[in-house]
């Protein structure tokens, strides 16, 4: 039996039910007792069970309309709280945003910046999913997040990329070296003969460092790799070497020991900038957050939206997948 019953007659059922006086429910319902009547004769044909019995002084509940009755009102409250749902997603007041971003912005930068919107939107569940370029993309591209705070990969086409912020190299040196004793930038051709402490393959900032030492055509060849950051910088207290690394994830990690000088000959300028999708569309609430994001974190070079793998900045190397820190 297929039954079509819409929310309006589930209502008129209810106040009936509720008052078991037709005159009183036609008022509420802002409807005539014989149109009240009506519907009611046609919602129980349609159920195929009679609701009410009602005779010329008094109406009352079937068995089967004391059930219906029972669950009308539970449809009835389901029903307007997926209304309220729907209004809060759509105001941002409500509703989930997945974020996956670097480990060094999600240790550095991302828990003001969610603190910030938790304080004006306490609706909204955050999740932050602290990872590499690589898998980042991956999580964008199926939908398990709604954007990602990473570099930017040439080879991610099919996602949309926008720069936010640039990200400069910095030099961890040993505070006893010989290179720590100089007191302003230093040159990459000038670490050459230094032992090196180096993010693993393929890193994005594997991938800077051994760019910018191909533009004073030498081979970046590290004495040591590692895969955290943490472990990169106890090496370089511990004087296995110095380490270049972007200045946020420098700054993510706390190091006493260490001495920081900037690299130039080139300045490599990693962009961070936000992936999102090109076939989803952000929910209220992500957006409310990347207005949150755009308005505390320090502004690129130059902004401008396009894929994923576009140069927003001359200083890019173009080679194979990333996996930034």
């Amino acid at each position: 039996m297929k039954v079509n019953l819409s929310m309006r007659d589930i209502e008129t059922v209810l106040v009936l039910g509720r008052t078991l006086n037709f005159r009183q429910a036609a008022a509420q319902l802002h409807l005539s007792q014989s149109a009240l009547s009506t519907q009611i004769l046609r919602i129980e044909e349609a159920l195929g069970v009679r609701l009410f019995d009602r005779t010329t002084r008094s109406v009352r509940l079937t068995a089967p309309g004391e059930v219906f009755m029972q669950q009308a009102a539970a449809l009835q409250v389901a029903f307007r709280e997926a209304i309220d749902a729907v209004g809060g997603i759509a105001n941002a007041d409500r509703g989930q945003v997945a974020v996956a971003a670097l480990p060094s912005l999600a240790a550095r930068l991302l828990p003001r910046v969610l603190m910030a919107f938790r304080q004006t939107h306490p609706g909204v569940a955050l999740k932050v999913h602290d990872t590499l370029s690589g898998p980042a993309f991956d999580l964008v591209r199926n939908g398990a997040v709604d954007f990602a705070l990473t570099a930017a990969d040439p080879q991610q086409a099919d996602l949309h990329y926008v720069p936010m912020m640039s990200d400069s190299f910095l030099l961890l040196i040993p505070q006893d070296h010989a290179l720590a004793r100089s007191t302003g930038p230093l040159r990459w051709a000038d670490t050459v003969d230094v032992p090196h402490v180096s993010m693993v393959q393929p890193s994005s900032v594997r991938q800077y460092t051994e760019w910018a030492f191909l533009q004073n055509r030498i081979r970046f060849q590290p004495a040591f790799e590692a895969e955290h950051l943490a472990t990169i910088v106890a090496m370089v207290e511990c004087g296995f070497g110095v380490a270049a690394l972007p200045e946020i994830a420098a700054r993510a990690v706390a190091h006493t020991g260490v001495v920081e000088r900037p690299l130039v000959g080139p300045v490599a300028e990693r962009s961070i900038g936000l992936v999102t999708s090109r076939n989803r569309s952000l929910s209220p609430a992500a957006l409310a957050l990347v207005d949150e994001l755009r308005r505390q974190l320090p502004a690129p070079a130059a902004k401008r939206g396009g894929k994923a793998g576009e140069k927003p900045q001359a200083a890019r190397p173009e080679r194979r997948r990333s996996a930034a820190r």
